[in-house]
Order: structure tokens, then C-alpha cells, then sequence
């Protein structure tokens, strides 16, 4: 299994990539947008990580300029009716980072903006994946709120039954939008912002 290209870039057009390895053998590469507009000129070398799919009709391989990239692609994969098309299509039009919370946030209406992604689909992709990255979306998160009582009403909201990701952007939003305070205010701040 591929699972990283490195050599010249020898194409690069609108969603595919094109690679000359040391090995003088050529492979043709699919690629997201957000990939495209930041590959260097043809000639250069370049290193991209690799998705690398069998299917009924053969193999593709995906590629991609960061780790992130790759892992949120691999992960929209596993959910329903998301093939590889669509998977390029979102981490076209967002970030990994922006993608994930989108999704760990319920965001049925930034998931709309993505072709092809209607509200059904945004919604059973959000009820599907929400949950289950986690890992993904604590990195996209960005940095956890700091300060115990941030800390405090993080742990406050896991007990109550929501993620980390979700229960840590929750408290983030309460704190950016009403400044810092503690305690029960927070934990109430936080559990109002995920209502909204």
C-alpha cells in the first residue's frame, strides 16, 4: 500500500497531481483544491501523502499536503452514502480543521455550502460522524480553553454526556462571547451556545 509519493511534480491541474518518483515511474494523483492551490510550480519536487484505494474497478490514490488532510478524508469514508468524490469536494471547500467542526458542531448550513452535499446528507453526515472524531477534532479545535474553571466545566459537560470536542467548544464560545468567568455561569453559558 502507497502511503507516501515523493518526487517532481510533473502536472498540476485542477484536482489532479501528477509525480515522477526516483524510480522513474509516474503516478497520477487525485487531489482536493485546497491541495492544488498550494503545490509548488511544475518541476519542483514535492511529497504528498497518500490515500490509497482498491475498488471493484482498480486502485486510486488521494493525495494530500498534510497528515490532517489524509486522516479526515480516510474518516469521511467510513460514514454512509460519502465516497471519494465527495470526501474531495468537502476538503475542498474547507479546511480539515473548519470540516471537522462542521461537522462535531452540527454546522448543517456551512455542510450545505459544499457541492453535492444537500441538507439530508449534511445531516446524516453530522448525526453519523459527530461523535466519532474526537481525535480528529480536539487538534482542529483548536487550543483548549485554559484556566480551571474552563477545565472544570469541560469535565462538567463530558459528565453530562457530551464529547470532548463538543463539551471543549462549547466552553470556548461561551468564554469568547462573555469573557472569562467560572463555575455554574459558565457551565450554563456553554450548555446555551450549543442550543443556538
Amino acid at each position: 500500500m502507497i502511503s507516501r509519493l515523493r518526487g517532481t511534480l510533473l502536472r498540476r491541474d485542477l484536482g489532479v497531481a501528477e509525480v515522477m518518483t526516483a524510480a522513474g515511474i509516474g503516478y497520477e494523483v487525485e487531489i482536493p483544491l485546497t491541495v492544488f492551490e498550494r503545490l509548488p510550480r511544475e518541476g519542483a519536487e514535492v511529497e504528498l501523502r497518500i490515500y490509497h484505494a482498491f475498488r471493484e474497478d482498480g486502485q486510486a490514490l488521494y493525495g494530500f499536503l498534510a497528515e490532517a488532510e489524509r486522516a479526515v478524508f480516510a474518516r469521511l469514508l467510513t460514514a454512509s452514502g460519502v465516497g471519494p468524490r465527495l470526501a474531495l469536494a468537502m476538503l475542498s471547500h474547507m479546511t480539515p480543521e473548519r470540516l471537522v467542526r462542521a461537522i462535531t458542531e452540527r454546522d448543517i448550513a456551512a455542510l450545505k455550502q459544499v457541492p453535492g452535499l444537500g441538507a439530508k446528507k449534511a445531516e446524516r453526515l453530522a448525526l453519523e460522524l459527530g461523535d466519532k472524531l474526537g481525535d480528529l477534532a480536539f487538534a482542529a479545535a483548536g487550543p483548549r480553553p485554559e484556566g480551571r474553571a474552563a477545565e472544570e466545566a469541560v469535565a462538567a459537560l463530558v459528565a453530562l454526556g457530551y464529547s470532548p470536542a463538543e463539551a471543549t467548544t462549547a466552553v470556548r464560545r461561551a468564554l469568547d462571547e462573555r469573557g472569562p468567568m467560572g463555575g455554574v455561569d459558565l457551565i450554563k453559558a456553554a450548555l446555551a451556545s450549543m442550543v443556538r
